[in-house]
């Protein structure tokens, strides 16, 4: 029988997606999986594909399938099911074979089973793959980390399955080991806040204006075309028109007000703070999904202190300011977190191609994105809200955001993610802020010392025995 050009560890919904995307494109790829009646039904259930998928029992049958020098892909749960997959492939496998995570990983884990395949001379990659099940299947954004020659090996096979931005596939390697898991989390912390800001102009919409869902879809609609076009825009007119079958009310209406999560917001909130690289959108967001899940709190609340939201006036036309200016300042947050990581941990990750990779397949794909890659190319050092076609844009509508934020926060509609960005936004824009109190502060009470604007001698303040 003909090998396998690559296989592939676990069938579960992305797995399984990813597999049939891989025989699509004509690479013959083996499959295993710890449940054999699922291999079955899915080589079974694989139609004119199945010529491309060689099914196997054992994890050996799975290695002998596939043509050397072999490259597995591991699409399991995130955590120890990984190290515990690696601990029994790798016995089975010659040194010059390469496993390859897919799932996703935090990066550290990553970072740590990268070290260990270096220690013992055999090749190891970790990829974000973004873009659910729809991209698994058709074309996903792949951002790679690993060795280089490593991800050179693949990259054919990769590239093929991705999707394409023109005639550009959005699979791209992005530094050394755990690089490609980075980039993919902060791409999902970035997911968070972008989501979150839609649902609160969706809030401002309902609440303080009044539309109905339908009349939500149109503006949604009709922001789609401009320079908000995007995946989480076009996906969130769907859901604001869509009907409920069983009720006849509107889809929206009938689902309940607490967001799931899978942590991937939470670990780039978490790994900001560690590389004092500020991302107060994204935090804002995490903070926000897990406030949702306090229902009977929230309630309680709402009979201590009153209805929540009240009506508002508002333009339409500053929602989508707002929107355009928290969209800029989220994504300026991101990549300033992406330089920071690269430096620390040494990966040299392309700003420029993060930004090319998530323009299809992925979850954030937008418009916008051709010009951040753009801008970053021009001068990847300087910060986003700086580069002139987006330091245009907040000039214009950072006075949207403002007035947004100002008559939401009056009408009692809670905005964290655009309110933390406007928060951020005054912050860059004030060249002398006020944390000479806080170094006061500082020196009185631990004699930590403080700069002075003069340039004269003398570190510490005149408080003598109050210190």
């Amino acid at each position: 029988m003909e090998r396998a050009t690559i296989g592939l560890v676990g069938l579960g919904t992305m797995g399984a997606a990813l597999a049939l995307n891989i025989a699509e494109k004509g690479h013959r790829i083996a499959v295993w999986n710890r449940t054999g009646s699922v291999t079955t039904a899915f080589h079974a259930g694989a139609g004119d594909l199945a010529g491309n998928i060689v099914p196997t029992d054992s994890l050996s049958d799975l290695v002998a399938a596939i043509s050397p020098p072999r490259a597995i892909i591991l699409m399991v749960p995130a955590g120890q099911p990984v190290d515990d997959q690696i601990a029994q492939l790798r016995p089975l496998m010659g040194p010059l074979d390469m496993i390859i995570d897919a799932g996703n990983a935090n990066f550290h884990d990553t970072e740590r089973r990268a070290a260990a395949a270096e220690a013992a001379g055999v090749a190891f990659l970790g990829i974000g793959v973004s873009g659910g099940e729809e991209g698994a299947r058709h074309g996903p954004s792949i951002m790679g980390g690993g060795p280089k020659a490593g991800w050179d090996r693949v990259a054919p096979v990769l590239q093929s399955i991705a999707a394409r931005h023109g005639d550009t596939p959005c699979a791209t390697w992005m530094g050394p080991r755990g690089a490609g898991h980075f980039v993919k989390t902060v791409h999902n912390g970035i997911e968070y806040a972008d989501m979150q800001m839609i649902a609160e102009v969706y809030g401002v919409m309902r609440d303080g204006l009044g539309l109905s869902a339908p009349e939500i879809a149109e503006v949604l609609e009709r922001w789609n075309t401009g320079i908000l076009r995007s995946y989480l825009i076009e996906i969130s007119g769907a859901v604001a028109r869509a009907t409920d079958p069983l009720s006849g009310a509107a889809m929206l209406d009938v689902i309940v007000d607490a967001a799931g999560q899978k942590g991937t917001g939470r670990w780039t909130a978490i790994e900001a703070q560690h590389l004092a690289a500020p991302v107060p959108v994204i935090e804002a967001a995490v903070m926000a999904r897990n406030v949702s899940a306090r229902r009977d709190e929230r309630r309680a609340g709402e009979a201590a202190f009153g209805a929540g939201p009240q009506r508002l006036s508002v333009d339409l036309a500053d929602l989508e300011g707002a929107m355009i200016a928290g969209k800029i300042l989220c994504y300026a947050q991101g990549f300033t977190m992406l330089a920071a990581a690269s430096e620390t941990y040494g990966w040299g990750v392309p700003l420029p191609e993060c930004a090319k990779v998530w323009r299809a397949g992925c979850i954030i794909r937008s418009d916008m994105l051709d010009h951040m890659s753009a801008a970053l190319t021009e001068d990847p050092a300087r910060n986003l809200i700086l580069a002139p076609a987006f330091s245009a844009h907040l000039k214009a509508q950072h006075g949207a955001l403002r007035r947004v934020v100002a008559a939401a926060a009056l009408a009692g509609h809670a905005m964290p993610a655009l309110s933390a960005g406007l928060a951020w936004f005054d912050l860059m824009r004030t060249g002398r802020g006020t944390a000479n109190m806080i170094q006061a502060q500082r020196d009185f009470f631990g004699a930590h010392g403080f700069e002075r604007t003069d340039g004269r001698p003398g570190k510490h303040g005149p408080w003598g025995a109050h210190g």
